[in-house]
């Protein structure tokens, strides 16, 4: 109880459960209306659905200000490519939030000579590079990982008589030189798979972010037009996301730092 107290007093907390009602409603009208729904019913979950999008985007008004910060602190990391992707990654948030805060304007009625797809449009094309670079950083992180366990796993070898990277069967003119290639190559995309399988099983704050961000990235190719999903599947992946969002939100050890 005291985490659910915890959680519904962020500001943060409300706008992710917002999100995850938002995509659920899409979801919802995509199955009712493949379902044959009355037009009525249909017309109510997506005026639900509007409802809440404009209520997210009244909870993020100020969320540029808070994603500039974030870029800042981001500046002064040791590691180029965590600051280079982190760093850009806010700044297109920066950017997205206010595109995001133009169009809550617009469809509130405060300026009504939005044009609010031009500014859809650009809120989307931001929100996609931030995507981009997160996942650069993801790929990023497993990549040093990955070297990380591959070290360890040959220094235990090493350590056991064993032979590391025991994957290599012979010479040039041993018995697989010839006829063994395509079998070792399948071999060694095995061991990589494995060997992510294994860091991201020990790193559940990194497989969240991982899975989040690809959730989210089918969200604005699919808004600018680069990749049609449909509804069901924009619903489907932003409802995945923003639970685990929520998730990361209740228990503070699985968000990816820095």
């Amino acid at each position: 109880m005291d985490a659910w107290v915890r959680f519904s007093a962020q500001s943060q907390a409300r706008e992710r459960l917002c999100r995850a009602a938002q995509y659920a409603c899409s979801l919802l009208g995509h199955a009712l209306q493949k379902h044959g729904a009355s037009p009525e019913l249909q017309k109510q979950i997506r005026q639900l659905e509007g409802h809440l999008s404009l209520g997210r985007k009244l909870l993020r008004l100020g969320n540029s200000a808070d994603a500039l910060e974030s870029a800042k602190r981001a500046v002064h990391l040791s590691d180029v490519v965590l600051r280079f992707c982190i760093t850009v990654s806010h700044l297109n948030r920066a950017l997205y939030f206010a595109c995001d805060n133009v169009l809550w304007a617009g469809k509130s009625g405060l300026a009504p000579r939005v044009d609010q797809e031009k500014w859809a449009q650009r809120s989307f094309r931001y929100y996609l590079f931030s995507l981009i670079m997160n996942l650069s950083r993801d790929a990023y992180e497993i990549r040093l990982l990955m070297e990380q366990e591959s070290s360890t796993c040959s220094r235990r070898l090493k350590g056991s008589g064993g032979v590391p990277g025991g994957i290599e069967t012979g010479g040039p003119g041993g018995p697989g030189a010839l006829g063994g290639g395509l079998p070792q190559v399948a071999l060694k995309l095995r061991l990589r798979v494995l060997l992510l399988a294994r860091v991201l099983r020990g790193h559940p704050p990194l497989l969240l972010d991982v899975v989040r961000n690809a959730c989210d990235l089918f969200i604005p190719l699919d808004k600018l037009g680069l990749w049609r999903c449909g509804p069901g599947i924009v619903g489907l992946c932003g409802l995945v996301s923003s639970i685990l969002s929520i998730l990361t939100l209740i228990c503070p050890w699985l968000r990816l730092k820095p």
